[in-house]
């Protein structure tokens, strides 16, 4: 081997750890060596080097232990009928990001993506991290025997791998990843829990809220802030057994008062939304028990018992796709239908639901709040879910704020999306001053707001 070679093969891990993704020629060239000369390298190399894609788009890239292991990690996709298949393997290469190919998937994507390369967490995954209130509780109990930081806002993504591939076997969506989480999960299928029965469910609903309060549960990360826990209840009529539940406190003060109201509201919501042309809901139901108020909300990725569907929120859809700075879903939502990844018809939905969260003083419609389900490489709008009028929640420190609700009015081009809207707000406000379950306070409080949007689609 020439003095010129020895060399090149001397630079060649340097080489392939300071970019992913590197084409032969353009390696060859830094190196300073034939393109034949650069194949016989690293064939000779013993570095774990990943060479992705064929013919002209074939790239080279050094793979990254993940935990001091360099091998892939499967990623297994679950059907609505509960079967299991491999779609894609992961790879974690040098300098960060990752390889992840998934060609003829129905996820949205990039060339450079259907290639498999990412800079970061491929996207799909990234809604499976650890979020909220359950985000939390995972992460407390996972720290120290998985070497993370108790704040799940610290994990890496490596942290975020790591764990996905151990113990992320229910997560929002249909995928899960590696052997050791995907043999969990069929643990859990060969010897499935028993639904609890519709007579012992509140008890059992009571027994689960102060067991996420005082130990945390390691199971689902669902985003948000409120307590929450999933669980398997058996219902007539329902989709799945599978739900997230909310909780309130269980005392008679203000502030647990004002949650309660409000996790009432939340279902009353869903309901009229559901009431706007071609949108569709999340399924809910009000249980109380124990002083506690339980918002039981049927888990729409998931079906029967094992069956499951794919899932991605419109903040990371943002993120991967469009990245635009974060705004309300009415710009985002016609970004998609410009892209040709979104119907009118959901675009159109969008806006309906937007104004509808506005008209019922839902101040907390962040881009969180919002999922699709990707099909054939487009996207269809997901049932609505978490909407509820969070201008009267409590503030940090219990105080329940003194706050005025002042419906935002349209443009001309939007009026008539906005009265369909206003339509239905107003019918919720008076469902909700009619409700029993709801404190005398706030019903006292809201009295007004459905002859207040009334007289406000007079005068559009």
């Amino acid at each position: 081997m020439t003095t010129k070679q020895q060399l090149a093969r001397d630079r060649l891990r340097t080489a392939l750890a300071r970019r992913s993704a590197v084409k032969a020629a353009d390696l060859a060239m830094e190196l300073g060596v034939s393109v034949p000369t650069l194949h016989r390298l690293l064939q000779e190399s013993p570095e774990p080097i990943l060479v992705a894609g064929k013919a002209r788009r074939t790239r080279y890239a050094l793979r990254r232990p993940l935990r001091g292991d360099t091998a892939d990690l499967p990623l297994y996709a679950i059907d609505e009928t509960g079967r299991a298949t491999l779609l894609t393997r992961l790879a974690t290469v040098f300098p960060s990001g990752c390889w992840m190919p998934l060609r003829d998937t129905d996820w949205p994507l990039t060339e450079e993506e259907r290639d498999g390369w990412w800079d970061g967490l491929p996207y799909p995954l990234y809604d499976m991290r650890p979020q909220g209130f359950m985000g939390r509780q995972l992460a407390r109990g996972a720290h120290q025997s998985f070497g993370v930081p108790e704040n799940p806002n610290l994990w890496t993504d490596d942290h975020i791998l790591f764990a996905l591939s151990r113990i992320g076997t229910d997560l929002p969506g249909n995928l899960i990843l590696g052997d050791s989480a995907c043999e969990r999960w069929q643990q859990d299928c060969h010897r499935p829990a028993d639904p609890w029965r519709e007579s012992e469910t509140p008890a059992r609903y009571l027994e689960a809220a102060e067991a996420a309060l005082a130990l945390g549960l390691a199971g689902s990360s669902a985003a948000g802030e409120f307590p929450k826990f999933t669980a398997l209840r058996e219902l007539s009529g329902s989709l799945t057994p599978h739900v997230l539940i909310k909780f309130s406190g269980a005392d008679a003060s203000p502030t647990v008062t004002r949650w309660s109201d409000l996790l009432i509201c939340e279902h009353l919501a869903l309901d009229y939304a559901q009431r706007l042309p071609t949108v569709v809901s999340a399924r809910s139901r009000i249980i109380a028990h124990g002083g506690r108020t339980f918002l039981e909300v049927e888990r729409f990725d998931r079906h029967g018992r094992f069956g499951r569907s794919p899932l991605i929120s419109l903040e990371t859809l943002n993120a991967a796709l469009l990245g635009k700075d974060p705004c309300d879903w009415r710009p985002l939502a016609d970004a998609l239908v410009a892209a040709g990844l979104l119907s009118v018809e959901d675009g159109r939905s969008i806006h309906l639901i937007w104004w509808f969260g506005r008209l019922t003083a839902n101040t907390d419609m962040h881009l969180g709040n919002l999922s699709f389900r990707p099909d054939q490489a487009r996207l269809s709008l997901a049932p609505v879910y978490d909407m509820l009028p969070m201008l009267y929640a409590p503030l940090a420190g219990g105080e329940l704020p003194t706050r005025s609700f002042e419906p935002p009015l349209p443009l001309p081009r939007e009026r008539d999306t906005w009265l369909i809207a206003c339509q239905a707000a107003a019918d919720f406000w008076d469902a909700v001053r009619a409700d029993m379950r709801i404190s005398t306070g706030f019903r006292t409080l809201v009295r007004d707001h459905g002859a207040l949007l009334r007289a406000a689609g007079e005068r559009v």
